[in-house]
Formats: C-alpha cells, sequence, structure tokens
C-alpha cells in the first residue's frame, strides 16, 4: 500500500507492474491474509496503525480478487483500468502534432510489440497491455535466475524506454500539463 501510492505518484508503468506482482503475491498465500499478515505485513517497520492500514488494503484486494474472479489468473479492474487509460493517453499521443517525438519512440518499440503478439499467439491483447506482459514477464525470469536472451534484452530495453516515456507524459497529464 505505501509502495503502490508512492508508485502511482512517481510512474505509473512501475506501479502497474508492481500490481500485479501484488496479484500474484496474494494467490502465492492462497488468498490468506493470516499468511500475509504474518509473513509480510508484520515485517514492515512501520506503527501499529500504518500495519493495520496494510492489513486492510490485502484484504480489500483479496476481496476483489475474489468478487472480480481473479483468484486463479487474470488482473483486477483497477489495474486494467490503467492499461486502459494508458492506452487512451498512447492514441492521444500518436495523433497529436505535438508529439512527434512520442511517435518515433512508439514506431521504434512496434517491431517488438509485433513480435511479442506473434510469439504469444494473442493478437487481441493492446500493444501497451504486450508491453507489459513482457516486461513482466522479464520481471519474472529475472527473480527465478533464469537467462534471458541477448534478444529480449534489446527488447526489453526499447520497451523499457517506451513505457517510460508513454508513464511520464501521464504524469504530465495528471499534473495538467500535457498539451495535445
Amino acid at each position: 500500500m505505501i509502495i503502490a501510492s508512492q508508485k502511482k505518484k512517481e510512474n505509473i508503468a512501475e506501479y502497474l507492474l508492481y500490481m500485479w506482482q501484488i496479484e500474484d503475491i496474494i494467490r502465492a498465500y492462497k488468498l490468506d491474509i493470516d499468511a500475509i499478515d504474518e509473513q509480510i505485513i508484520s515485517k514492515y517497520d512501520v506503527p501499529d496503525e500504518k500495519k493495520k492500514e496494510i492489513h486492510e488494503w490485502y484484504e480489500s484486494l483479496i476481496d476483489m480478487m475474489r468478487r472480480e474472479e481473479v483468484v486463479e489468473s487474470g488482473h483486477l479492474q483497477l489495474n486494467k483500468n490503467v492499461i486502459i487509460d494508458l492506452t487512451d493517453l498512447h492514441l492521444a499521443l500518436l495523433k497529436s502534432p505535438k508529439e512527434p517525438f512520442y511517435g518515433a519512440t512508439f514506431f521504434k518499440t512496434l517491431p517488438y510489440i509485433v513480435e511479442l503478439r506473434a510469439k504469444n499467439g494473442n493478437r487481441e491483447i493492446g500493444e501497451i497491455e504486450t508491453c507489459f506482459n513482457a516486461l513482466y514477464g522479464v520481471l519474472m525470469l529475472r527473480l527465478q535466475k533464469k537467462e534471458i536472451s541477448e534478444q529480449t534484452q534489446k527488447a526489453v530495453k526499447q520497451i523499457t524506454t517506451f513505457l517510460a516515456l508513454l508513464s511520464e507524459k501521464y504524469k504530465q497529464e495528471k499534473a495538467g500539463d500535457l498539451e495535445l
């Protein structure tokens, strides 16, 4: 909760990847709030009142996961909404004559996106979600200490550059500093 709110303000891409990781952590603990309390929340060096808030945050996420039927897989609607917002902004940025650098960065990234979509066989997932899926997949590989090919590293570097730019534009939009 503490990290999530900080990331949401600073970098929406990091926030979304963090929230996907939280969903997976909750699944790993089989949606058991007592286990999450014992293994995660108890280890925070914060006052008891803050631990109570964190507990309630995890509890609400667990409840949402059950209600939205994403206990086994999938993402919470609140996370899907971030993808929708970023996709809407992405499309607006591509159309804007004031954002040629954004367009150029996207088109430099597009071949990697097309390749990833072809490999995964799911062309219905949008470009932005494809980028996040790629980064999250690599994050999981790194956590498992698995080797990442040079080609994948190159793709991830470009996707990261692109999503960092989109995240910055998102932050500007939220602050009212983006003119399209």
